[in-house]
């Protein structure tokens, strides 16, 4: 987490790619006209939180929230919990 700001954001959009796996999940979001990398857990901690197989799927339109690179020309932002239509996902449930 060294790299990020230490406080959240949130960003909106559409999911243009997946890759989920160790040693985190890496999504590709479309917000408005740009592109937004945003590292998820790995598979373990987003299974903890509740996403199935197929919920970070392209297409699927999430809300994230959790700390942007310092450097926010970056557009990178570390996943601290996120939402699929009204249903909250807490990837790392003890940081705020």
């Amino acid at each position: 987490w060294s790299w990020t700001t230490g406080g959240n954001i949130q960003v909106t959009g559409v999911i243009l790619e997946a890759k989920l796996g160790n040693p985190h999940g890496v999504l590709v979001i479309g917000v408005n006209d740009e592109r937004w990398t945003a590292e998820v857990g790995q598979p373990w901690r987003n299974a903890r939180a509740g996403l199935k197989d197929g919920d970070l799927a392209p297409g699927t339109e999430v809300k994230l929230e959790g700390e942007p690179s310092a450097n926010i020309e970056d557009k990178l932002i570390k996943v601290e919990r996120l939402w699929i239509g009204e249903t909250k996902y807490e990837l790392y449930p003890n940081r705020s």
